[in-house]
């Protein structure tokens, strides 16, 4: 495919505006590389005219789709009892989630329970014949024709965590006042030359604004300058774990705020061999060896490498996280010695969970719409030591 941001650009020409996700949809593209590539072509200044939009739709949970593939709790209650009627504590044993599905099948009519029979209750069928409406729905909310089913019915599958809203940000694009089809690139190789002229007018005041932390690397900086304050220098290695704040479009890999992972070790003769063997065994004690190091710019650290791991529910490679070696004008200035170095890293809480349990949606492990069964159901981490 060619170029998003001219693709983008040829689509916002011909039909004059947009929804970021209809294209995604008509493209078969990912909407969040949709959104990268009208992010890109808004730093040219009025070549668009972007609006964020906010848009809700609903989803299935993993337990609406078993419902969609089997059939609802109550409708295989209801198959699994034969012409003769089978004792209520087979139907316990033998079907899953028997419990609701019992009891959505007795209020809805379908059996009927003769306490008193030898051998214990009896459950036998009452309706010859009956519709799995609740699959039957489902399946339309999967289809997304959610407007072909009842309000009633939506609130009942919600409550009975069958499906959840889900909240999309899209992008309504139209023409800036100074649209072109044309964009020329911005520079791209770094030069010595560009270095010494990458000068802006920088103002105490603004530096000393509150802002929400991004990273925690400010942590590791301070532990570092206390080192280099006591004296005679020793080998040392810190770690941190805090929660931090970034500007994100929340979807299923991203939120706006997380659970960073930081290391720093410090001594005499470290390389990036080093930074990505540390990496590799920290992953490795969580059970996660397929790793990917991309080269990547951090204004702090040279070289900087991106961490990607496989996510086997997704089928794609997601970031887990940033290292790399701290600058030699970043630790002279704290006072530690000629020679000493730092290898780095910083690394998402979240997203190595995810690849670990295997959830696709981020949203399910933080934040409002954290599913507390799956907390309970789940047992403890236990790392090996």
């Amino acid at each position: 495919m060619a170029d998003l941001s001219q693709v983008v650009l040829q689509y916002v020409s011909e039909k004059e505006c947009f929804d970021s996700l209809d294209l995604a949809k008509e493209l078969n593209e990912d909407h969040q590389k949709i959104v990268g590539a009208i992010k890109s072509l808004q730093t040219h200044a009025d070549v668009l005219k972007v609006e964020q939009r906010q848009s809700k739709h609903l989803e299935l949970t993993d337990e609406g789709r078993d419902v969609v593939a089997n059939g609802s709790h109550e409708a295989r209650v209801y198959n699994f009892i034969p012409a003769e009627g089978v004792a209520q504590s087979k139907i316990m044993q033998a079907v899953p989630n028997a419990k609701i599905g019992f009891s959505k099948a007795m209020q809805a009519g379908w059996i009927t329970m003769d306490k008193k029979a030898e051998g214990g209750p009896l459950v036998q069928r009452k309706a010859s014949s009956i519709e799995d409406e609740v699959q039957k729905n489902l399946k339309l909310i999967e289809s997304m024709k959610a407007d072909e089913v009842k309000d009633a019915q939506k609130a009942e599958y919600k409550k009975r965590k069958l499906i959840v809203e889900v909240k999309l940000t899209s992008y309504y694009v139209s023409k800036g006042d100074k649209f072109t089809l044309t964009i020329s690139a911005p520079e791209v190789d770094l030069t010595p030359k560009m270095i010494q002229s990458y000068k802006y007018y920088w103002k105490l005041e603004e530096a000393k604004k509150n802002l929400l932390r991004t990273h925690t690397t400010a942590v590791s900086s301070r532990m570092l300058y206390k080192l280099a304050q006591q004296g005679e220098f020793h080998p040392v290695k810190y770690f941190s774990i805090d929660r931090v704040f970034r500007n994100e479009a929340v979807d299923a890999t991203h939120l706006a705020e997380f659970h960073q992972i930081e290391g720093v070790v410090a001594d005499y003769g470290l390389t990036l061999g080093d930074l990505m063997g540390v990496i590799n065994e920290f992953f490795k004690k969580l059970g996660i060896e397929k790793l990917r190091f991309k080269p990547a710019y951090n204004p702090y650290t040279e070289p900087s490498m991106e961490i990607f791991s496989y996510h086997d529910g997704l089928k794609k490679w997601v970031e887990i996280g940033n290292s790399g070696i701290f600058r030699p004008e970043m630790l002279l200035p704290m006072g530690l010695p000629k020679g000493v170095s730092v290898i780095a890293w910083g690394l998402s809480l979240e997203r190595p969970t995810m690849i670990k349990y295997k959830i696709d949606d981020i949203r399910t492990l933080i934040g409002p719409k954290v599913d507390l069964q799956m907390v309970y159901n789940n047992p403890m981490c236990r790392l090996d030591k």
